[in-house]
């Protein structure tokens, strides 16, 4: 009975294990998508958006990257499927600077 038992803590501890590092994982994938997106609207703002548009591909690599110019904002969203599926979506917000 002893060896079942064991068994069983092992692959609990085994799926927790794989569990939180797929968290970490998330987690360190969402601060990219922040960095990108924040990095985006400021080359944006300054009148590079493709540079920013291609910054953000580089920091966080296969993800959507959508440059919203309106008026006095703009408005840029990178979003990326995580680990397991998850969804990962960041948003940044800038005014362009004068010329």
């Amino acid at each position: 009975m002893v060896t079942v038992e064991a068994a069983i803590a092992v692959s609990a501890l085994l799926v927790a294990m794989w569990l939180g590092a797929n968290g970490l994982t998330a987690v360190t994938e969402q601060m990219r998508c922040t960095d990108a997106a924040r990095e985006a609207a400021r080359l944006t703002a300054r009148g590079e958006q493709q540079r920013g548009e291609e910054a953000a591909g580089r920091i966080v690599a296969g993800a959507s990257v959508v440059i919203d110019t309106q008026d006095d904002a703009i408005e840029v969203v990178v979003s990326k499927r995580g680990p397991l599926g998850l969804p990962l979506s960041a948003r940044a917000f800038a005014v362009p600077e004068p010329r």
